[in-house]
């Protein structure tokens, strides 16, 4: 499901599943735009204050969102007693909100400050993410049940999120919570899901030597910073006798401007190999990450298909 995607317009989309017609006004959402130059809504006959659905729309919405949306509605209605079609969180918002609540008691023995928060649990919308959007800063700290953020950040944050799975095929780290938030797609392939970026790295040398008898494999950016923190995975992996694999990006490779908006992570240019240990590297990955110094471009981690990757190494 598209990210960027509105709770109002996915409700607005629901309701015409049920059989409902809506107000033409939606025929301005881009999300609406596309579904009617689909045929897949249209104008009503004879009205064209409303919009109904085209014979193939509920097939269409049972087979993409209807699952996640009856899922968000279920969720919305457990934190927030007044939620309606009118709020406009986003996808990505209400999967960080479930992620938040799902891990609440850990992250409130934590907690950040308001800014730090926001970069670590919304990266889709920055530091300033709760500050633009003072309704969902105070449901996130409703769902916490705490009154406001600590004024400074603790000296060490070190979360471990983990989505466990029974008796997993393999173990992702991951560098980004991208796909922790949606759990579902990992434990339906028995891939268990930890998070190490940025300093989490420094949990890895405690994880249970049991875990460690079945593939690992890291997630992460391919630019500088994640590619960094996979060297420093190897060194400690390979200390306790086994390996870890990088997962090469799936298909089609997005990539990006380094210098876009909201991405912190650099090329180093003036080094060889930007810095990084060739050594750690396959020949396939090598040629990717030359490409990508060359270019000054960089691959996303929440662009791939977390089972495409792993199907590259294994059977799932």
């Amino acid at each position: 499901m598209e990210g960027e995607l509105t709770w109002r317009t996915l409700t607005a989309m629901y309701s015409l599943y049920e059989g409902n017609k809506i107000s033409a006004t939606k025929k301005n959402d881009n999300k609406f735009r596309n579904l009617m130059s689909r045929k897949l809504v249209q104008y009503q006959p004879g009205n064209h204050n409303y919009l109904i659905k085209g014979e193939k729309y509920d097939d269409y919405f049972a087979k993409r969102y209807l699952e996640d949306y009856l899922e968000y509605d279920q969720f919305l209605k457990s934190v927030q007693r007044d939620v309606n079609g009118r709020q406009t969180y986003t996808v990505n918002d209400i999967r960080s909100l479930q992620f938040i609540a799902d891990n609440k008691t850990q992250i409130r023995d934590s907690l950040t400050t308001r800014h730090t928060f926001s970069e670590e649990f919304f990266e889709h919308g920055g530091s300033k993410h709760l500050d633009i959007y003072p309704g969902l800063d105070k449901l996130v700290l409703s769902i916490l049940g705490v009154e406001d953020y600590p004024q400074d950040d603790p000296k060490m944050h070190q979360w471990r999120f983990v989505v466990d799975v029974g008796d997993p095929r393999c173990i992702v780290l991951c560098e980004n919570l991208n796909f922790l938030k949606i759990p579902r797609t990992a434990r339906e392939h028995k891939i268990e899901l930890w998070y190490v970026g940025g300093n989490n790295t420094k949990g890895t040398p405690f994880i249970d030597e049991k875990k460690l008898d079945i593939p690992l494999f890291y997630s992460c950016d391919w630019d500088c910073k994640g590619l960094e923190i996979y060297t420093r995975l190897k060194k400690i992996f390979q200390k306790k006798g086994c390996d870890i694999k990088l997962l090469y990006p799936s298909e089609p490779i997005k990539k990006y401007p380094v210098n876009m908006k909201k991405h912190k992570s650099k090329w180093k240019p003036s080094l060889p190999f930007s810095g990084l240990e060739q050594s750690h590297f396959i020949p396939k990955e090598t040629h990717l990450i030359n490409e990508l110094i060359s270019t000054d471009k960089w691959v996303e981690e929440e662009t791939n298909n977390l089972v495409l990757m792993v199907k590259g190494y294994m059977d799932l």
